[in-house]
């Protein structure tokens, strides 16, 4: 099938990988001048399966509402809200039912682990190195930390995930740079758990495709998506559309106005937003002072890993607001978070003049899964809403939605992902 991709993220480029293994003649559309710039460019990196879980849990609203006006709170709501953004949280205060989310917990955890294998086989099929680590700990600051975190430790019980709770003593064997000053109770070492450097990986394997035969047009902005006989792109400033046998929409938030006219003739919605996440990333100004994999504040949200020779702190979670609008205090948590815990680590003398910061749109749904199969329009196709799990999901979605094209059962059930639960 001659098959056209929207989007060249990480779930772009690895569903163009997957195609072209089938067979199929992959043409990726691009609007950025480079892959992998928007989302998937300076993420957490961690693939951790039993952490895949919807934000929509039962009281979860109230630790919103609790932390609304906390300096460092992990959720921020900026106002006004769109339409669009009042309507996503109605909705995911709705999945905070028990039942609810203990489903889409349990689908969101097959998907990722099955993703991880797919990762692994692929990255050993082709021999890729890229920045990794293996190994993830989740740092508990007091008992209250502890107490929280126990319904997590079930969790990952009941998905068989191996994880040992540590006091701070045997932590900080684990990671040796742990500031000796800092106080704390203990940690949850996951070792199964690892770190990635999604953009590079994603940079690899768009090279891997190309050897497939998949083609690339960046700078490249689809403005419209049709469906006749066959599947109809129109680009900007291009008279004559495109067509193609199959569409797999991979484009993130911009996906849901050029998805609009098609599926509001079938009375379906597609409540994709933007829930905004931020990362600083710095060069490693002491190895010995750095971490060696990668480290999670339990009570801040925040996740550190070490990226090859830099260090990357990323975390936060802002409903509303712009993709322009960076707020200082969204920064500085981050920067409060590596001092805490790995001060002198890198080089942040300056905040700003030697780091790199980064505020990115995690395309997210209310209730936690994303989107995948059939759009119900003819020949179009859908790979969406990953949000904050896309590093950790990407390579099994992209191999789930190839089978489905295909017409060949996936190894993992999808069924109630579908965009039909809107």
């Amino acid at each position: 099938m001659k098959i056209a991709i929207v989007g060249a993220g990480v779930i772009g480029v690895t569903t163009a990988y997957e195609l072209a293994c089938d067979g199929h003649d992959v043409t990726v559309f691009e609007r950025n001048a480079s892959i992998a710039v928007e989302s998937s460019f300076a993420n957490a990196g961690i693939i951790a399966p039993g952490y895949a879980a919807p934000w929509a849990a039962p009281g979860m609203p109230f630790k919103v509402f609790k932390q609304l006006f906390s300096r460092h709170a992990p959720v921020k709501i900026k106002f006004p809200l769109s339409n669009n953004d009042l309507a996503w949280l109605w909705q995911a205060w709705r999945a905070c039912k028990l039942e609810t989310y203990l489903a889409n917990r349990s689908r969101m955890q097959a998907l990722a682990s099955y993703s991880r294998d797919r990762l692994h086989a692929i990255t050993a099929d082709l021999s890729l190195e890229f920045e990794r680590n293996d190994g993830l700990m989740v740092l508990l600051r007091s008992a209250k930390d502890s107490v929280l975190m126990q319904p997590n430790l079930q969790v990952l019980r009941e998905a068989g995930v191996p994880f040992k709770e540590v006091d701070a003593q045997e932590a900080r064997l684990i990671e040796p740079a742990l500031n000796p000053d800092n106080v704390f109770l203990g940690a949850v070492h996951l070792p199964n758990d690892e770190v990635g450097n999604c953009r590079e990986f994603t940079l690899l394997l768009k090279a891997e495709s190309q050897k497939l035969g998949v083609k690339y047009e960046m700078n490249t902005a689809v403005v419209g998506v049709s469906s006749s006989k066959f599947a109809i792109i129109n680009i900007a400033k291009e008279d004559t559309p495109r067509t193609f046998d199959a569409v797999v929409m991979c484009a993130g938030v911009a996906s849901r106005d050029l998805l609009k006219p098609l599926i509001k003739p079938l009375k379906r919605k597609l409540p994709l937003v933007p829930v905004y996440g931020y990362a600083i990333s710095a060069a490693i100004r002491e190895p010995l002072n750095a971490p060696r994999s990668a480290v999670m504040d339990e009570r801040y949200k925040v996740a550190i890993s070490r990226m090859g020779n830099r260090v990357r702190v990323a975390g936060s979670a802002e409903i509303g607001g712009s993709l322009d609008n960076k707020p200082v205090s969204a920064i500085s948590t981050l920067y409060k978070v590596l001092q805490d815990w790995f001060p002198g680590a890198a080089h942040i003398s300056n905040m700003g003049a030697s780091v790199t910061e980064w505020k990115g749109a995690r395309p997210m749904l209310p209730d936690g899964p994303p989107v995948l199969g059939a759009s119900g329009v003819p020949n179009i196709w859908l790979n969406l809403g990953h949000g904050a799990s896309g590093w950790a999901l990407s390579c099994g979605s992209a191999r789930v939605l190839a089978d489905l094209i295909t017409k060949r059962p996936p190894d993992v059930d999808v069924s109630a992902m579908s965009i039909e639960r809107f």
